[in-house]
């Protein structure tokens, strides 16, 4: 699909413009090594024009992919629909950790950088540590994978590292980091951001403390205290409202309503902590249900946390099988998951054969995110078919992958999946920690994949149509409009009006 779409249209390009016969031959060569071969871009000659404002913007596209320099303000511009696999914490800078450590009077251990709550005069305040450039550069870094590669630990390592060393810094800003997220994706011309949270969790967690997996869920299910899941999911609303309404008080969005943010719409997923006993997760994920269809401002439900913890591989069969009763139990639960976020290496061989599978078989998941060890599972072929026909649209997290499992370019199945047919999406991750961002993103994707700009923008609207937002076609209206008006923009209406009537429509 990715392939001979592109080429079809090149092709019809290069021969309106008479340029077919130069170009095409470099083209099949690069079909036949398995990849289209990057082209330099070709003005049409004086006096021909695209016709439409998406052949204008499809020409500038093709103008600017071959220059970083050039694509990043072009997608920077263009509408990105949505970010649907985006955690809240990990999307903030570790500058902004630093600043509400210092207002907060916080304290940093010198050696490891972790933030903490002062205990005694002799311990080092952030503010008092930060004075000093280099180490202010390092802390920069303990709190983010900026960097990573200077430091004797993996990407994997650092990257998960950090959620505890930033943790206490954020601890009572939910409503700061939401609205500097916002800011953040006004910029980048998004419609709507669906971000992962974990209110109410750890208390879900301790009503199954005393818990002992079984076969039989439902025995489980009726242990569980219905009233102590009921009011931790009215503490998890109001904790999520009082957080949205201290970001649009932030951004000022009762007093000025274009301020940026404030058109950006944001919904909740509620992530379940995989990483602790299987009868824990089940408690997580029955309240996170019980969340996700009570709230107006919660959606759906993801698992989170190393995929590859001792713990999430010892019990992930039960995992999904607590997610797919919750599933079964409500059966409106739009559900998300974390699902082979893997490689080879990173877990013994046996360990990539059935993640994905497991996720939509038996948790019934209607997303996945990461999906990078899909060539590894048990006939994967039969897999991307099925997450085809199921229409299963696959998060995809460019720069996380390269980072956290060393997964980059060719090696990551990204053009696997397009080429099956499968629906995909471009995604962050956390992008603070990762110290990205969504345009960046697509131009990763873009420059490494010499993607089309139908490409692109297929992904742009599959976040939108695939999102769990409860009027994605008020959404879906919304990009419409704004790549109506991107597009417009690249109309040169100067030589639409002064080109020539081509030779088969002049009269003798």
């Amino acid at each position: 699909m990715l392939i001979a779409g592109k080429t079809g249209r090149l092709i019809h390009l290069i021969a309106r413009h008479g340029q077919m016969r130069p170009i095409v031959p470099a083209l099949l060569v690069g079909l036949m090594g398995g990849c289209v071969i990057p082209l330099p871009p070709r003005p049409p000659p004086p006096g021909i024009a695209p016709e439409t404002p998406y052949e204008w913007t499809e020409l500038a596209y093709q103008e600017s992919l071959h220059s970083s320099l050039a694509l990043r303000p072009f997608l920077q511009r263009m509408p990105k629909g949505a970010d649907l696999h985006n955690h809240l914490s990990g999307s903030i800078y570790s500058e902004d950790y630093i600043d509400w450590a210092i207002e907060d009077g916080l304290c940093v251990d010198p050696g490891g950088y972790n933030l903490f709550e002062c205990t005694s005069d002799k311990d080092l305040r952030v503010e008092a540590a930060v004075s000093d450039r280099d180490f202010h550069r390092r802390l920069v870094d303990a709190l983010s994978t900026r960097n990573f590669r200077l430091r004797e630990r993996s990407g994997h390592q650092q990257f998960f590292s950090t959620f505890e060393v930033f943790g206490p810094a954020g601890a009572n800003r939910r409503g700061e980091a939401l609205a500097e997220v916002l800011a953040t994706a006004s910029f980048q011309n998004l419609v709507y951001l669906e971000l992962m949270i974990s209110p109410g969790m750890g208390a879900a967690m301790a009503l199954a403390k005393d818990m002992v997996w079984q076969a039989d869920l439902q025995a489980m299910d009726v242990q569980l205290d219905e009233a102590a899941i009921a009011a931790l999911v009215d503490q998890s609303h109001a904790t999520a409202s009082a957080a949205v309404r201290r970001a649009r008080e932030l951004l000022r969005c009762e007093v000025e309503r274009s301020s940026p943010g404030c058109e950006v719409e944001v919904r909740f997923l509620a992530q379940v902590i995989r990483t602790v006993p299987a009868a824990q997760v089940f408690s997580q994920a029955l309240f996170g249900a019980r969340l996700a269809m009570e709230s107006e401002w919660f959606v759906g439900l993801n698992l989170v946390a190393p995929e590859d913890d001792p713990i999430a591989l010892r019990d992930y069969t039960k995992q999904m099988q607590a997610v797919g009763y919750a599933n079964t139990k409500h059966s409106d639960l739009n559900v998300s998951l974390h699902a082979g976020e893997l490689t080879l290496g990173l877990v013994p061989p046996r360990d990539l054969r059935f993640h994905i599978w497991e996720a939509v078989e038996i948790a019934g998941a209607d997303r996945i995110g990461h999906g990078v060890d899909v060539t590894y599972e048990r006939d994967s072929a039969e897999l991307l078919r099925t997450m085809r026909d199921r229409d299963i649209l696959v998060e995809i997290n460019l720069t996380s992958n390269a980072v956290i499992l060393g997964v980059q370019g060719w090696e990551h199945p990204f053009v696997e999946y397009m080429k099956a047919g499968v629906p995909v999406a471009l995604s962050t991750d956390d992008y603070g920690v990762l110290r990205t961002d969504l345009t960046q993103e697509y131009t990763r994707a873009a420059s490494t994949y010499n993607l089309s700009y139908a490409d692109v923008k297929r992904m742009s609207y599959n976040s939108v149509r695939y999102s769990f937002h409860p009027d994605r076609a008020a959404l879906e209206a919304e990009l419409d409009r704004r790549f109506e008006e991107f597009e417009a923009s690249h109309v040169d209406a100067v030589k639409l009006r002064e080109r020539p009537r081509p030779f088969w429509e002049s009269t003798p």
